[in-house]
């Protein structure tokens, strides 16, 4: 057919087509730059499937093995019930056998009602500590009036807690003061908590240990898609604060994970830096993120120079107020941004609650350590085989989460058997 054309058209194609090709190519290749597969195996297993022993795990470790850790909720007065139940929960599935303290967080002083009731349902020593109004706050860069008519103008637009002033001081003090703040300075590692969760699995094994045995930095449960409407020029100001600091980027890293390649060829996806939802390359955030309701984490990864100094950047650019960026968010860009990607653990093995989002695990088989005079005789759902959680009374059948894209992207990204695209690359 080709053969069949009159010169002048057969010189045409070709020419287009030796425009084109090579664009086609660029744009394949740079595609490929970001598409992580998934590998055939998993490279971040639980740290243990089905039951341990809890009570010998507790008795084997020492004062000195125990990691200085703590569980950490922020919650209001009138959230009295929904934090016993939460607490309720926790002591029930791990604490009753490891005994770590609290620490309750509020940024008004707290009913003495509130502190008797949890005192009450929580084994471990507890702390209530009242957040100071610098660290509540607008930072001094902000201009407050300027930044009130905004979040007023958010919920006049429908965005999801934007137009609520306080929810906006919570996402600015989880982003960067929380870590800071005085009553976590004795701590190495931290838990949270919210009011309201359930956790449904029993967890038979200290996580904070596993975590620091084998050099994690941040664990998670549920990932899920931001908002975009919630922070449309958040990915811009962190990855200018990433190119600022010359932070590199490796094609296996959760930041490449994280990222969604612009379609456009070279040089015109260039042109796209112009938009404040692109970064200067011209690709976007995929907006997948962890769910940071739920964290166990080392306080010293957030501590450090490099996290606290992306934080006072994002905070003189006003994004928390200006838009409604959101802690997660900013965690999980930081995390994919400064964490090697096997410094990340997903808690594939507890069933955690919140609101309408699940995890459930199925229980694994025949780990259930029947007979065990720690666990008790409890009823519990179905073994199944490939299973990885102990005792949980969840239906797995039921899992409301995001079990596909975002959860395979940020689960330790690898690109195995590519040498060819690094040499591109």
């Amino acid at each position: 057919m080709f053969q069949s054309l009159p010169p002048p058209s057969r010189r045409l194609i070709l020419i287009c087509a030796s425009i084109i090709l090579p664009f086609a190519i660029e744009v394949f290749l740079h595609w490929r730059r970001f598409d992580i597969p998934r590998p055939g195996h998993d490279l971040d297993p639980p740290f243990y499937a089905g039951c341990q022993d809890p009570a010998a795990l507790a008795a084997a470790s020492n004062e000195t093995d125990r990691p200085n850790a703590v569980l950490v909720m922020l919650a209001r007065n009138s959230d009295i019930d929904d934090a016993r139940h939460t607490v309720a929960s926790v002591e029930d599935k791990f604490n009753r056998w490891f005994n770590y303290p609290y620490v309750f967080l509020n940024d008004q002083p707290w009913d003495p009602e509130f502190v008797r009731v949890l005192n009450q349902t929580a084994r471990g020593n507890a702390r209530f500590d009242v957040i100071s109004h610098d660290d509540w706050t607008y930072p001094p860069s902000v201009d407050k009036e300027e930044a009130r008519q905004s979040i007023l103008e958010q919920g006049q637009r429908g965005i999801h807690y934007g137009g609520l002033e306080s929810y906006h001081h919570m996402c600015r003090f989880f982003s960067g003061k929380f870590y800071t703040h005085e009553a976590l300075q004795p701590f190495k590692w931290y838990w949270r908590l919210e009011p309201g969760v359930d956790f449904s699995c029993s967890i038979t094994y200290d996580p904070f240990a596993e975590m620091a045995r084998r050099g994690k930095v941040y664990g998670w449960t549920i990932s899920l898609w931001e908002e975009p409407n919630t922070c449309p020029t958040l990915f811009r100001h962190v990855s200018d604060w990433k190119e600022s600091q010359m932070i590199p980027t490796t094609p296996d890293s959760l930041w490449t994970a994280m990222i969604q390649a612009s379609w456009l060829p070279y040089p015109f996806r260039r042109w796209m830096r112009w938009s404040p939802l692109h970064d200067q390359y011209g690709d976007v955030w995929s907006l997948c993120h962890y769910w940071s309701n739920f964290e166990i984490a080392d306080l010293d990864f957030f501590r450090s120079r490099q996290y606290q100094g992306l934080f006072e950047y994002l905070d003189a650019k006003g994004g928390f107020y200006k838009e409604r960026w959101g802690d997660a968010a900013v965690h999980s860009l930081a995390v994919g941004m400064l964490a090697r990607t096997d410094q990340v653990h997903h808690f594939s093995d507890f069933a955690y609650r919140h609101g309408s989002f699940q995890q459930c695990p199925a229980n694994a088989l025949g780990e259930q350590l029947e007979g065990s005079i720690a666990l008790g005789d409890g009823l519990y759902s179905q073994e199944k085989d490939g299973g990885v959680g102990c005792r949980c009374t969840c239906d797995s059948s039921k899992t409301i989460n995001f079990p596909g894209y975002c959860t395979n992207k940020l689960k330790q990204p690898t690109r195995p058997d590519r040498p060819w695209l690094t040499w591109f690359l």
